[in-house]
């Protein structure tokens, strides 16, 4: 202590400890004290002591409460360089969206549905977002001004899915359910239920337009996983199912087009996941991905803005550009997140979750997989850093987050094609890559939906 306080500081210390004893009866201690430090009662008498007495707590509590400041500053500095680093000026926005996360709190909080919500899904042109959820009901919001615009009622059991898309020009909005049925609803009609696809034998987990490119790319190809343990393939023009896709052993629970709609990837209560070629008349399991430990709920087709950064995780020095399918990301029960070659082969495991991994969706940007969990978070995953957790939203909703959507980016001077993802020629916030001469390059949108247990939809934003 000699070497820290300043010999007044020490006396000042050895009194306040010698009154703070006396005051506790603790006597004997307090003599032994005088005796080491030779403090006689004729210097330190009684009246002395007795200036003293509370010196000590007061000088320990003033600490404590200094400490108590000091972590609170300590925190609100560090909430405020994140938000700098990540929400920085428009402008600057603007310029590098490549690099925006999503930050706490969110943009806007919808309310309106009464029971969980499992789905949400953007609209490829307008500022529309739709949510379905356990209350048998869609609801149709403007995720840009926080306002309900409309409920939509037809299924009898709870919305599994939901997906924007369709033939180039004439965005559909479909939804599949518990009911065994598929809705198709058209949005330039106020939401009509134009067409109902029968043919599951039981619930339909999951739907997603195909991008065109296969069946004469008419945009007219749409694709659902049952628990029928079958994937079915439909034409939306007549209501048919053209091709049903049998080889899950058990659920499929998930489905995610390519961007040029030749590929299908699904996952499954099996465990596994599996990527089709669906070009083919007769399509069959291309890849089977073997590895989780349990059901797989989740997938995501990587964009070739990934490539350089998933390649490099994989040990490979050049990234490929043969096909629109060289990386994915599946998600499962077992709480982790796996990412996939195009072989099957799995090339990074990124633990983090600390319960089921319910959803996935790769920035448009390339360099980060973003993922929603039972664990009520969000964590961002930086593919250039080998997968590395580099921001988790620990409060982002108040119960599980089961669904997770990336607003579809821009394309000007292209025509509206339909969604991979419910995002307009995307498939998982993939920029839909376009034949068209002289066509604008996708302006990535930076806005992003999740959906929970706890009722409310939310949009993170610039």
């Amino acid at each position: 202590m000699a070497q820290l306080l300043t010999p007044r500081q020490a006396e000042e210390l050895h009194r306040a400890l010698i009154a703070y004893l006396s005051s506790n009866n603790l006597t004997s201690t307090a003599a032994a004290l005088r005796d080491e430090i030779k403090l006689g009662e004729d210097v330190f008498d009684a009246t002395t002591a007795k200036k003293y007495e509370g010196l000590l707590e007061k000088k320990w509590t003033s600490v404590v409460r200094l400490q108590k400041k000091i972590m609170d500053l300590e925190a609100r500095n560090g909430a405020l360089q994140s938000e700098l680093d990540n929400a920085t000026p428009t402008s600057r926005q603007n310029k590098d969206p490549v690099n925006w996360l999503p930050k706490s709190p969110a943009r806007h909080t919808l309310q309106s549905h009464r029971n969980p919500i499992t789905c949400v899904a953007f609209h490829p042109v307008f500022s529309s977002l739709a949510s379905g959820s356990e209350d048998q009901t869609i609801k149709i919001w403007d995720w840009e001004l926080g306002e309900l615009e409309r409920t939509i009622k037809g299924h009898t059991k709870t919305v599994l899915d939901v997906d924007f898309g369709g033939p180039r020009g004439n965005t559909l909005l479909a939804s599949c359910s518990s009911d065994l049925t598929i809705k198709l609803w058209d949005p330039s009609d106020d939401y009509k239920n134009i067409r109902t696809l029968p043919g599951h034998d039981h619930s339909v987990s999951a739907v997603r337009f195909i991008p065109s490119g296969v069946a004469g790319g008419a945009g007219n190809l749409l694709v659902s996983a049952s628990r029928d343990k079958t994937l079915r393939i439909w034409d939306v023009s007549t209501g048919y199912c053209v091709k049903t896709l049998r080889g899950h052993a058990e659920w499929v629970r998930d489905v995610c087009p390519s961007v040029d709609g030749k590929f299908i990837l699904s996952t499954s209560d099996d465990y596994t996941g599996r990527l089709w070629d669906v070009s083919i008349p007769n399509p069959e399991p291309k890849t089977t991905l073997i590895g989780h430990e349990h059901v797989v709920l989740c997938c995501a087709i990587a964009p070739a803005a990934s490539y350089s950064h998933l390649a490099a995780i994989a040990g490979v020095k050049k990234p490929p550009t043969t096909s629109a399918v060289e990386f994915m990301a599946t998600g499962s029960r077992d709480k982790t997140i796996r990412l996939w070659d195009a072989r099957g082969t799995c090339i990074k495991i990124l633990v983090g979750h600390d319960n089921w991994v319910r959803g996935l969706v790769f920035h448009p940007g390339g360099k980060y997989l973003l993922s929603a969990s039972d664990d009520y978070t969000l964590r961002c995953w930086d593919l250039a850093q080998e997968g590395r957790c580099v921001k988790t939203i620990s409060d982002a909703h108040a119960h599980f987050v089961q669904c997770i959507r990336w607003a579809p980016s821009v394309v000007k001077d292209v025509p509206v094609a339909n969604g991979g993802d419910g995002q307009g020629g995307e498939a998982n916030g993939t920029p839909r890559k376009t034949a068209a001469a002289g066509a604008a390059e996708a302006q990535i949108r930076c806005v992003l939906a999740t959906g929970s247990v706890d009722l409310n939809v939310r949009i993170f934003a610039n």
